[in-house]
């Protein structure tokens, strides 16, 4: 096998091989979904981790609500795409994609940041609320706002008449997920995969709030692997940041004290454990 080398992919570099022939056969699935202005890079670290503990992984950008294109990114239509997306990305992963041969289908996980992890909840059973849900910032990577600040307030389209919810789905991480449309014990009864779900201490992100993430820890039917990380903030669940970005860079604005490197390693090492214990275990 070719080993991997350093490619810059955007304004990132990774340790990667371009086109690397998947090894191995029955390999259980990742999907990885971003948050609110993120996109396929944004928990690089995370998939590289799974990948190489034998994780077929994919993320996605999701259309038109990802760092390079926002254009719909505020409205209920975005928010009713998202498990769609994730639905047609297991469609093809275990359809017409090439490597469909080497992934076991009753294997499949996801993992999601934000909205992200809203979106993996609504993929595992959950029906939203939106009656309360409050304008976002203009610039998706400010987490806190004036009225001036913000783009027209949150479209009240109809929700759909039934939500995208996927059973292939056989376990979840989630990490701050946009809680604010989760706060009845109604709208999770469904969600009976095992989860594991993480928290920050301090917050900072729009609708997920640590009071309501830990509100959510406590609605779902079952209990969780639930996990409060200590000082840290919302965006600190982002993959680690280049030696090169700007300290006034909100996304790489970690508490002082906080070493998000540190802290990935044992993230990284604690989602690899939930999903081989609830996707490779026979």
């Amino acid at each position: 096998m070719e080993a991997p080398t350093a490619i810059k992919v955007e304004q990132f570099t990774l340790q990667a091989t371009p086109d690397c022939p998947i090894m191995g056969e029955k390999l259980p699935l990742i999907i990885i979904s971003h948050g609110y202005g993120g996109g396929s890079l944004s928990h690089r670290d995370t998939a590289q981790a799974l990948a190489d503990n034998g994780f077929v992984v994919v993320a996605i950008n999701h259309p038109h609500a990802n760092y390079a294109d926002m254009s719909q990114a505020n409205g209920m239509g975005v928010l009713i795409e998202r498990p769609i997306d994730i639905k047609r990305t297991i469609d093809f992963m275990l359809g017409p994609s090439p490597d469909a041969e080497s992934i076991d289908p009753q294997h499949v996980g996801f993992y999601g940041f934000s909205q992200g992890g809203y979106t993996g909840l609504v993929v595992a059973g959950a029906n939203p609320n939106f009656s309360k849900l409050p304008p976002r910032c203009a610039d998706p990577k400010v987490t806190e706002c004036t009225p001036a600040d913000q783009r027209r307030p949150f479209q009240r389209e109809q929700p759909p008449q039934s939500w995208t919810h996927d059973p292939r789905v056989k376990a979840m991480v989630i990490a701050d997920p946009l809680s604010t449309v989760f706060l009845t014990a109604d709208s999770v009864r469904d969600v009976k995969i095992p989860l594991q779900l993480w928290g920050s201490q301090l917050g900072g992100g729009q609708d997920a709030e640590p009071e309501n993430v830990a509100k959510l820890a406590v609605l779902l039917p079952n209990k969780p692997d639930f996990v409060v990380v200590p000082n840290a903030r919302h965006l600190s669940f982002g993959a680690p940041c280049p030696n090169t970005a700007s300290s006034s860079d909100a996304y790489c604005a970690d508490a002082p004290g906080f070493d998000r490197v540190a802290f990935h390693k044992q993230f990284n090492a604690a989602i690899v454990a939930f999903f081989r214990k609830h996707l490779m275990q026979p």
